[in-house]
């Protein structure tokens, strides 16, 4: 058994899980629930960590189990998201002194998931409550994803520095706070991961140690609502990537890395490398899927949206729906694997075929472990039947909608223009994909031809003729689609054309565009 099987074993060992399936393919755990910024916090809280023990994207030749120890900071964000009474104190009381009293007695009073409640050293820092109160307001508008966490322990404010990170948690009725998997379902951790296992780790590292470190006004003022105290929770994480390297790490380290090396002004980079990080994690899951399945690889054929119905849309709905199935057909050929192996082969001819095929799926797969997880037939086909029906319906609750979910989020799938989702990329990913991959400026056919070789765009006629059947290819409408596509781009300051054959995809932060 070589090493990455014997982590393999390890984590299956730790996971209480039933139909350890899904995980196996693409790891613990690919999580639908998680937006592109959420997933770019989770990982950022990792990082935290690792660079504060030297370890950053750095698993030192083990690759089970990462470990990380995130902050929860419950002083700051009660201050910041379970205070409502601050706007009333401020009116009712002008007199600082007695502002502040009624504050502190209010805090000690409803704030949650704390031991000590002592926020006397808030007034010592502020000139004024008023001062105090503006300064609040302006940080709670810094929050991520601010109409989708309600709950105040589940918001998250913009990634500054180290002080604004930390973990997703729900507070109990007793007022305890427990880690949450809502908003931080570990995709951050496996893409994380990821980044570990890319050729760009290294070139990576000063990059995203910069941003944890960051020294800027905006993080020393979020530290000031902080009493200084280390708020570190215990241990975490035991997420489980099955593969030691991947063509799709080292895209997305590539990726990243290009992007960071911009040396883009403040925080400007951070909406690429947060799309381009979830877009990256569906990329993954889509090529894994295509590997376990034995299908042709993924092909993305976008449409840039036209006025009217033309034949790119409907082969771009097309695209997006074989692609859809892909998952599912991973968690089929998995399982058909199990079924035609020797050692399966082999305990259907025993006599005691039934409980030998029972300790294979137990042993390969988790499952079942007790009596109560099945009750079916004692048949080794109704077994396997049921393993198959089990597993796909844990698939379609969540990991089976990443590839939809995700595409969503990073702008690449759409309902615009029409009732069927289809692939559509907006403005915000082509800028992303322009700063990852043009360094200065590229024709603009071999810029097509790059996103074709790299992620499976389609969207000019050269590589739609490339991947189609001589039934499914129209020369013109992929044409008109390429068309429109230079017109989006150079309404974005991003093409320019120098004569009647000749336009060059510009990157604007570039050296030789500055």
């Amino acid at each position: 058994m070589n090493e990455l099987q014997e982590e393999i074993k390890k984590a299956f060992q730790d996971h209480s899980l039933e139909y350890w399936v899904e995980e196996q393919i693409w790891g613990h755990r690919i999580w639908d629930n998680q937006t592109p910024w959420l997933m770019f916090l989770e990982l950022l809280g990792i990082a935290d960590y690792a660079h504060s023990t030297g370890k950053l994207l750095d698993e030192s030749g083990k690759f089970y189990p990462l470990i990380f120890h995130p902050q929860r900071r419950m002083m700051l964000r009660n201050v910041l998201y379970n205070n409502q009474i601050m706007p009333y104190l401020l009116d009712k009381f002008p007199d600082d002194n007695r502002a502040w009293k009624e504050w502190q007695q209010w805090m000690n009073d409803n704030a949650r998931g704390i031991v000590e409640r002592d926020f006397s050293y808030i007034p010592k820092r502020f000139g004024s409550f008023d001062e105090f109160t503006k300064l609040v307001a302006m940080l709670r508008s810094a929050t991520v994803e601010s109409e989708s966490n309600r709950r105040w322990s589940s918001r998250f404010l913009f990634p500054f520095g180290r002080e604004c990170l930390f973990e997703d948690v729900r507070v109990t009725a007793g007022g305890t706070p427990s880690r949450e998997y809502i908003n931080f379902g570990r995709t951050g951790e496996l893409l994380y991961l990821m980044l570990c296992r890319s050729q760009s780790s290294k070139s990576l590292t000063p990059h995203l140690a910069g941003v944890v470190t960051s020294k800027n006004p905006w993080n020393a003022l979020v530290g000031q609502l902080q009493p200084g105290k280390p708020d570190q929770t215990d241990a975490k994480g035991k997420s489980f990537l099955p593969y030691k390297s991947h063509s799709t790490f080292d895209l997305l380290g590539e990726d990243w890395l290009h992007v960071f090396d911009l040396n883009l002004p403040r925080f400007d980079a951070y909406p690429h490398i947060t799309l381009l990080g979830a877009f990256h994690v569906m990329l993954y899951q889509l090529t894994i899927a295509r590997e376990v399945a034995a299908a042709k690889r993924p092909i993305i054929v976008c449409e840039m949206v036209a006025p009217q119905k033309t034949l790119v849309r409907e082969l771009s709905i097309r695209s997006f729906q074989e692609n859809s199935q892909l998952s599912e057909l991973a968690i089929t050929a998995f399982i058909n694997r199990i079924a035609a192996s020797d050692e399966w082969k082999q305990a259907l001819s025993a006599t005691d075929a039934y409980p030998q095929c029972k300790e294979i799926l137990n042993r390969r797969v988790g499952w079942p472990r007790e009596e109560t997880n099945y009750g079916g037939n004692p048949d080794p086909d109704a077994l396997l039947k049921n393993l198959r029906q089990r597993a796909m319906t844990k698939h379609r609750q969540h990991a089976g909608n990443v590839h939809r979910t995700y595409g969503r989020a990073v702008g690449l799938i759409s309902k615009r223009g029409t009732n069927k989702l289809r692939y559509a990329p907006n403005d915000s990913l082509l800028k992303a994909l322009i700063l990852a991959n043009v360094k200065d400026r590229m024709e603009f056919k071999a810029f097509l031809r790059l996103l074709f070789d790299r992620y499976g765009i389609v969207l000019g006629e050269r590589e739609a003729e490339t991947v189609m059947d001589d039934s499914d290819f129209d020369k013109k409408s992929f044409q008109a689609n390429a068309t429109r596509l230079e017109q989006r781009l150079s309404s974005l300051g991003m093409v320019k054309r120098l004569s009647d054959a000749c336009a060059y995809v510009l990157n604007p932060y570039s050296e030789a565009s500055r």
